[in-house]
């Protein structure tokens, strides 16, 4: 345990539970019904409402191998390729053959699924994948029509929810043992400002930390608070060097910051075509799924074309939809790109890449347990081994499904008593020196820099720089005479949370001189197996610096000593 904790007040209010599960898309909700299904009280904790999660935007769908003449082998195979040398094979396995019943059993819970005419579950395809295995709700509203079965289900369940409750640090008792969080309500329900939610197993279901970039398709809560926490609280990370940009984003100009449309990967997997303004198909040639390539290559394959030609974006060409299709299969796309005054049905679509997804995480086993006994992870927060250097297409919400499933069923075997959390320290050095609210786009603009699609020696020595001395700054002015300290609240803690994670993403991509995935070195444009076939495991330090481990093999090493 590091001891290191956000500067906050005291918590002045406390609940008592078995189980407290931090965040609620299709991981966090998931791993809470079945915790309380197991007969443990159990406790929701979300930053927004139940609802304003990631899960909600996935527009795709979820990936499973339930087609006629499909099997969980060939997800598997698909699933390895595109995490190009550093899956866990044993999670992938794990995940493409519990999958499937996974997805049966959230159809249970009340998830409506597109079907053929026949009623099967229709199946389309999406980059990476040789066979239709995705799984769509409402055309293109995969997410939200998970989310809306998900919240229902809690609520029929009566579960407890705190909603408007940005989660601050870890709880431990007098053996470094997990106990609670403490967190922040926004001024809503039945408990207010700082607070406290003990319980001997937390479940960490925060999502990404796409607002480190900026643009992103992830929403203004993914500010990568759980990835902090657990940085705070000791546990170690892995593959946060992988970020996956999505490579068609609605291109909006080259000054739009903040939450962008996303054009989903399954409008290519109907039939439409990357072109650039002279409506030449550049991806062709380049791999033999041509736009259908796993993400990185395609992300890749668009940003080199930009700068062959000079321009900020390229184009998706749909029209040959027609109008019809568009509106049955993909009317959230439609109609965003009819809001920003794009009709696809008569025009190619601008789009770009933009920051999406979180390959890398809190390190976990195939229970999700993380290396602080009690803490556990599932979803975009975590890394299982399952995505390596990239993920595959619509393999993340089966991913929170599964790996939630695999929590409820450790944590109901295990159901670890209750114990009193120790009394934090109030010490100064123990406290981290808050920023100002106004660094977040900073730090947002500093990564798009120097972490963003291509990254060099040079961009990555100029970022880590750069959130150097605003973290130097910070610790500066909580020294100084009380004017300038920052005062806490929820814009400072996010703010504070980003440069942490930040920090790490560098120093990790700092570290791996090699292209790799969705790690693109311009300097390094090589991949390297002799060395890169491993993973890079990151703890911080006492002095709040990140210290960096590579991996012998491409396994992890286990999350226990006695693993």
């Amino acid at each position: 345990m590091t001891g290191i904790r956000l500067t906050a007040p005291a918590p002045g209010w406390a609940i008592d539970a078995d189980v407290v599960v931090v965040g609620s898309g299709v991981a966090g909700l998931t791993a809470a019904l079945r915790c309380a299904a197991a007969g443990l009280d159990t406790v929701v904790v979300t930053k927004a409402r139940l609802d304003d999660g990631s899960t909600r935007w996935a527009q795709g769908g979820i990936a499973a191998a339930l087609g006629e003449g499909d099997t969980p082998e060939q997800h598997l195979d698909d699933t390895l390729v595109a995490g190009a040398g550093l899956c866990d094979e044993e999670a992938v396995r794990t995940l493409v053959t519990e999958g499937p019943d996974a997805v049966r059993r959230l159809i249970t819970t009340g998830a409506h699924f597109d079907t053929t005419d026949s009623g099967d579950i229709a199946l389309t395809r999406e980059g990476g994948h040789h066979r239709r295995r995705i799984a769509h709700a409402g055309g293109d509203a995969t997410g939200a029509e998970i989310s809306r079965a998900l919240v229902e289900a809690v609520r029929e369940a009566a579960l407890h929810t705190i909603e408007n409750a940005l989660v601050l640090d870890l709880l431990t008792d007098a053996e470094g043992r997990t106990a609670g969080v403490s967190l922040h309500v926004m001024g809503e329900g039945q408990h207010d400002g700082v607070g406290a939610v003990r319980a001997p197993s937390v479940v960490l279901a925060t999502g990404g930390m796409g607002q480190v970039f900026s643009a992103t398709t992830n929403p203004s809560v993914s500010t990568g608070d759980g990835v902090a926490l657990a940085l705070r609280a000791g546990a170690e990370v892995s593959d946060l060097e992988f970020v996956q940009f999505h490579p068609t984003v609605l291109f909006l100009g080259a000054d739009s910051e903040g939450q962008q449309p996303l054009v989903s990967e399954a409008v290519r997997g109907e039939g439409a075509h990357l072109v650039d303004a002279d409506g030449v198909r550049f991806m062709l040639g380049q791999h033999e799924l041509a736009e259908l390539a796993p993400r990185d290559i395609v992300a890749k394959g668009i940003t080199r074309r930009m700068h062959e030609k000079g321009v900020e974006h390229m184009y998706l060409d749909a029209r040959h939809f027609g109008a019809a299709m568009w509106e049955q299969r993909f009317p959230t796309i439609l109609a965003a790109c009819r809001v920003h005054g794009i009709d696809p049905v008569t025009e190619p679509i601008p789009v770009a890449p933009a920051a999406h997804y979180a390959s890398g995480g809190v390190r976990t086993d195939l229970r999700g347990r993380t290396t602080v006994p009690g803490l556990y992870a599932c979803g975009e927060v975590a890394c299982t081994g399952v995505h390596g250097a990239n993920r595959l297409a619509s393999n993340s919400l089966l991913e929170g499904l599964v790996f939630a499933e695999r929590i409820a069923a450790d944590i109901a075997e295990v159901r670890p008593p209750r114990t009193p959390p120790a009394e934090a320290s109030r010490d100064a050095d123990d406290l981290t020196p808050l920023l100002a609210p106004e660094a977040r786009t900073a730090i947002q603009r500093t990564m798009t820099r120097g972490a963003g699609v291509l990254r060099s020696a040079g961009s990555l020595a100029t970022a880590a720089g750069e959130l150097g001395a605003l973290h130097r700054e910070a610790a500066a002015d909580a020294e100084a005479d009380g004017a300038k300290a920052v005062v806490p609240g929820v814009d400072a803690w996010e703010a504070t949370n980003l440069l942490l994670v930040s920090r790490v993403l560098v120093a990790a991509a700092r570290e791996r001189e090699e292209t790799r995935g969705c790690h693109w070195r311009e300097d390094r444009p090589d991949r390297d197996d002799a060395h890169g076939r491993r993973h890079l495991v990151v703890r911080i330090g006492p002095d709040r610096t990140p210290v960096v481990n590579r991996t012998q093999t491409a396994a992890f090493p286990p999350v226990r000593p006695s693993d």
